[in-house]
């Protein structure tokens, strides 16, 4: 009961009526933390890139953990890392990467080179020149570019979930953007809370699942929606067309994968021939022969789905700070 209390405080905003829309960078929806922004300019315009920023709540380690969300979700819903996080003495720091959350919606091509980048700029705006990180789900392959990129920014790696361990192009044919679009924008409420259950096999009730699902269903109110579901539609292409499992062997930093073991999320499956699609997402195999491979990597699974910090909540931020400890 605890837990459904918090997620539904964290997704739902009491100062807008239940029916309003939200804005595309997510105007009218509260972060429970406040939200700062950093001005970056790519490709001659000018985008602001949200992020919390939050303090040690007990005595400070000197030590900062940077937070990378998953395609479906803004940085909203690490509250209960950060809260962990912040009580044992670490800075935290949680962006929405520009595409995502409160972050500008761009009609451009994204890619995880140019992720990596704005989050560096942001470190260096807040003076981090070193920060443990913890991803999930297409944060993690994210992670996994940013580690390769600026290693020596990085002390330990915890990657949530991570999708990316697998070649997906091996499976799934290009599909053009279009096509994507319009199946997306003919997702209903109902179809795709059964999206978020089904594809990450997810332990805990549909109430808590609810709030997920209405967040994207109050951006179609937007007269900006299209421009939304464009963006949302781009981190498809980039996840299927930039595979960062071929660079996860190369890392060098202590990693840790926490894995949910009925986990089976492939993003693409749906388009990928039939006879292939059971061989997509066995991603807690995946991620023991990855660590096996690593100079300094271990796995850690837990009995639950895709969103291991929210479903295991106790478990997996005891493994987390342990590891974050070295331990």
């Amino acid at each position: 009961m605890r837990r459904l209390l918090l997620v539904l405080l964290l997704l739902c905003t009491p100062a807008f009526a239940a029916d309003e829309p939200y804005g595309i960078a997510l105007e009218g929806y509260a972060y429970p933390y406040p939200v700062d922004y950093l001005t970056i300019t790519e490709r001659g315009e000018e985008l602001r890139m949200a992020y919390m920023d939050v303090a040690p709540t007990a005595n400070a380690n000197g030590q900062a953990v940077l937070l990378l969300h998953g395609r479906n979700f803004p940085a909203s819903y690490w509250q209960p890392t950060i809260k962990r996080l912040s009580a044992a003495g670490y800075r935290v720091v949680a962006p929405d990467q520009i595409g995502f959350g409160k972050s500008a919606k761009p009609d451009l091509a994204y890619s995880f080179d140019m992720m990596a980048k704005h989050t560096a700029a942001l470190l260096d705006k807040l003076n981090l020149p070193r920060v443990h990180v913890v991803a999930h789900s297409m944060g993690g392959m994210l992670g996994v570019r940013f580690t390769r990129t600026f290693p020596d920014r990085v002390d330990r790696l915890a990657l949530e979930a991570p999708i990316g361990l697998e070649d997906y192009r091996r499976y799934v044919p290009p599909v053009p953007f279009e096509r994507v679009l319009e199946q997306e924008s003919k997702l209903t409420a109902e179809a795709y809370r059964q999206q978020l259950i089904n594809n990450y096999s997810l332990t805990m009730p549909v109430t808590q699942v609810e709030p997920f699902v209405q967040v994207r269903e109050r951006i179609k109110g937007s007269g900006e929606y299209p421009r939304w579901l464009r963006s949302f539609v781009a981190g498809y292409f980039v996840i299927w067309g930039q595979p960062v499992v071929h660079e996860i062997p190369l890392i060098e930093r202590p990693t840790l994968f926490l894995m949910g073991d009925k986990d089976h999320n492939a993003p693409g499956r749906p388009f990928a021939p039939e006879a292939l699609r059971p061989q997509m997402g066995k991603n807690l195999d995946n991620a023991n022969v990855l660590a096996k491979q690593m100079k300094d990597a271990k796995v850690w699974s837990a009995p639950v789905g895709h969103l291991v910090h929210l479903e295991a909540e106790e478990p997996f931020h005891t493994a987390l700070l342990a590891f974050l400890a070295g331990k």
